[in-house]
């Protein structure tokens, strides 16, 4: 019952979490963990085993990754970036006939997630709010501009005054020209869902954003507040939507009617690990769910809240690598 953690680059907390939950339902299996240059991958050199993968946009990317999986006998996959749910999702009858199963969400709520366009309708019809996307030609300041297919904060803009924007802020029609929520005025939360088999929400854990670098959360603090029982009003099924679901919400900060949906990530997220250590067990419920087929009870309220991760950086050190 070996499990794979794709692209799994610096998570080593998330190998960590998979290697404690799998031992005490198989002694015997090993979390793997692949990368393109799993040498230099952190999480890789803290896995039982790993091996390497090619290239997403090689042309035989998927053939050697199945058969490497059939290799070290993985029997579920666990993938951890965008570039490769959608293919992973495409192919997941493929891999379930050679005995492989993946815990990602549907190939049309994959798509949704990508476009936040998209998402933003889907919010919309669920009745959640979101920020007005204006018009190139009609648009008040401030605003925020992102790409409608970006991640990790990459291209994204706060314009306060006219003379900010550029020619390619007008001619990229990837470009969102987006309503500001000021952050004097809303804190940023990141949440993680975890949705069984029939798209039902099993758990929901707020994470207030302290600090970022690079896209990814460095300190963070639970807060069981309104957003557990927004999220349960509004998204207690979610067509398409499996296992973790890492979704950002702003909440105002003296009026908590006042929520606003971002966007949301069929996948766990990078401060994922604070979830856990608060009690949200998705690793467990995963394995009892697609390794012993079980069915998973609500766990809405089994976890800590005012749990507070502060991250520092670590090392690892590699014996006899060769450059």
């Amino acid at each position: 019952m070996n499990i794979l953690i794709t692209s799994a680059g610096r998570r080593v907390s998330l190998v960590r979490s998979f290697q404690k939950e799998l031992k005490k339902f198989f002694p015997e299996s090993k979390v793997f963990a692949s990368d393109s240059k799993p040498q230099l991958s952190a999480a890789c050199q803290v896995a039982d085993h790993y091996f390497e993968v090619p290239r997403l946009d090689e042309v035989l990317y998927f053939e050697e990754f199945v058969g490497l999986c059939q290799q070290h006998n993985i029997k579920l996959i666990i993938p951890t970036i965008d570039t490769e749910l959608l293919q992973l999702a495409q192919n997941k009858a493929r891999l379930e006939k050679e005995g492989i199963l993946v815990a990602i969400s549907s190939v049309d709520f994959i798509k949704k997630c990508r476009n936040k366009r998209a998402i933003h309708s889907f919010f919309k019809a669920k009745g959640l709010s979101v920020a007005k996307e204006y018009k190139k030609d009609s648009y008040s300041l401030p605003m925020f501009i992102k790409p409608y297919d970006g991640s990790r904060s990459v291209d994204t803009y706060l314009i306060n005054e006219k003379s900010e924007l550029r020619d390619y802020h007008f001619e990229n029609d990837k470009l969102m020209f987006l309503e500001y929520l000021d952050h004097n005025d809303f804190t940023e939360y990141t949440c993680d869902l975890y949705y069984d088999k029939n798209n039902e929400l099993k758990c929901a854990v707020p994470r207030k954003r302290l600090e970022v670098r690079d896209g990814e959360v460095y300190k963070a603090l639970t807060q069981n507040n309104a957003l557990v029982t927004y999220i349960r009003q509004h998204l207690l099924h979610m067509e398409g939507a499996v296992a973790c679901i890492t979704a950002q919400f702003f909440l105002h900060n003296s009026d908590e009617s006042k929520i606003y949906a971002i966007e949301i990530n069929p996948r766990f997220g990078g401060g994922y690990p604070l979830s856990y250590l608060a009690g949200a067990n998705f690793p467990k419920w995963i394995i009892e769910e697609y390794l012993l087929d079980n069915v998973i009870e609500d766990n809405f309220d089994s976890w800590e809240s005012d749990l507070l991760m502060i991250r520092y950086d670590d090392e690892i050190l590699v014996h006899g690598y060769k450059d």
